[in-house]
């Protein structure tokens, strides 16, 4: 099973990039990253439309895609990982996870979405959500093979 975060903007040097860094390597299955930018000032609206199609573009074919919001599911890391135990036992290839601008997702990745997630009610910076996913997906292959990482 291949891992992609496709998110809008950049992460460029620093804390929240060594955090994603420091999981993302140690992950089994591979983690691509794709980030997409709109550059046009644009009203709130027509700005989440345009990086909500740039996100969806760049979806590889038949993947299960999770759209990180803070309006989704939150749900326990050992249910998470048990999803992503279900879905790679069903054949999936490819899970795409979303994370949008700082104005949030469109509706139309929300509704594109195989499952909307939330990391809890609290606001989180976007930078910063790339490295607890990191986190999450290292700690759910833990959690599969058995690896003591989760109860650390």
């Amino acid at each position: 099973m291949r891992f992609h975060l496709i998110a809008v903007g950049k992460l460029g040097a620093g804390p929240e990039r060594a955090l994603f860094e420091h999981f993302a390597e140690r992950l089994s299955s591979p983690l691509s990253v794709k980030e997409v930018d709109e550059k046009r000032s644009l009203p709130s609206a027509a700005l989440k439309k345009s990086e909500g199609q740039k996100l969806l573009a760049a979806i590889p074919a038949r993947a299960v895609t999770v759209a990180l919001d803070e309006k989704g599911k939150a749900i326990a890391s050992r249910a998470f990982a048990q999803r992503l135990g279900v879905w790679r036992d069903e054949g999936v290839r490819d899970i795409a996870f979303l994370i949008g601008g700082a104005d949030g997702l469109d509706q139309a990745v929300l509704k594109a979405a195989s499952m909307t997630l939330s990391f809890g009610s609290m606001t989180w910076p976007h930078k910063l959500v790339r490295g607890l996913l990191a986190e999450q997906l290292y700690r759910a292959q833990s959690i599969l093979s058995g690896h003591p990482y989760h109860r650390e």
